[in-house]
């Protein structure tokens, strides 16, 4: 009776240890998302008064366990009666990544047209109370939604790490990596939205240009725009890399494409080119739909 009991502890044991092996292997095949879901909820999460920063992330990071929660069963239920949806998803899911990328370089190189504005016809409106809350609704609806869309492929691509081993198993590891993905990336932004916050209360401690303190400080609150600007950049490159991935290792005839260069530019090229494909596509059908309603 005993043996049996220590063979359980044991087969628990080693339980445990694949499930942890595995969490690192999944984190680290979401970190491009990751990384990109960090960039836009930080730029999110700024803007507003010091007072509200940490409530309106707080309404973001519920928002965010929300959609996990939503996501997770959905996601548990494809992989226990149609493994195949999880493979599609995850296809159609690198498909928008590799858009959203290569139309975020698209915009850097020729930036969006806008209606030039003189500064006399701008008049400044002091908005009410009442509508800057809903001004500050709006963008964490915004931002939620979003998360949203992160967060299915933060699962499906957990999920696709482990597909094919059994249910219970997966369902503790791409929990797992949910959990480190909401705690660990709203926690960064935590710090990241607070940084000039900090910097400030350092450089008050002294008034002399020459301490420690007050260089501190002042690096931390020049800094701030530069690290939300260094993520957007590092998370349009991490998207491409995982879309390029993504394709590589579940469409067959893509393993042997490029085979003599690293993994990591092949994949990039790969992220590269579907989503200069995905953004003709839909260029050609805004066209297109652009030129039906205007007949109408």
């Amino acid at each position: 009776m005993a043996s049996g009991f220590f063979a359980l502890f044991d087969d628990i044991a080693a339980l445990m240890d694949d499930v942890v092996v595995m969490s690192k292997i999944s984190t680290k095949k979401t970190a491009g998302i990751l990384g990109d879901d960090l960039a836009v909820n930080a730029e999110k999460a700024t803007g507003f008064l010091a007072s509200r920063e940490l409530p309106v992330l707080w309404a973001i990071t519920k928002g965010s366990a929300l959609n996990k929660l939503i996501i997770l069963p959905i996601a548990f239920l494809l992989s226990a009666f149609a493994p195949w949806g999880v493979t599609l998803a995850l296809i159609l899911g690198g498909i928008y990544l590799a858009f959203e990328g290569f139309e975020k370089i698209f915009h850097f190189f020729v930036p969006e047209k806008h209606d030039e504005v003189s500064t006399k016809e701008v008049e400044q409106v002091d908005l009410s109370e009442e509508d800057m809350m809903l001004a500050e609704k709006a963008k964490v609806k915004s931002a939620i939604f979003t998360d949203f869309i992160l967060s299915v492929e933060i699962v499906i691509i957990a999920l696709g790490t482990v597909i094919g081993r059994p249910i219970l198993f997966q369902i503790i590891v791409v929990s797992i990596v949910a959990i480190i993905a909401t705690i660990g990336v709203y926690g960064i932004v935590a710090l990241i939205v607070r940084m000039d916050d900090f910097g400030l209360k350092l450089v008050k401690l002294n008034d002399n240009e020459k301490s420690f303190s007050y260089m501190f400080g002042n690096l931390l609150i020049n800094t701030l725009p530069w690290v939300i600007r260094s993520l957007s950049v590092i998370g349009t490159i991490a998207l491409l890399l995982v879309a390029g991935g993504i394709f590589v290792h579940n469409i067959d005839f893509l393993h042997h494409f490029l085979e003599t260069i690293p993994s990591f530019i092949r994949d990039f090229i790969v992220g590269l080119l579907v989503g200069l494909a995905a953004f003709i596509a839909v260029k050609i059908f805004m066209g297109i739909k652009k030129l039906i309603f205007k007949k109408k």
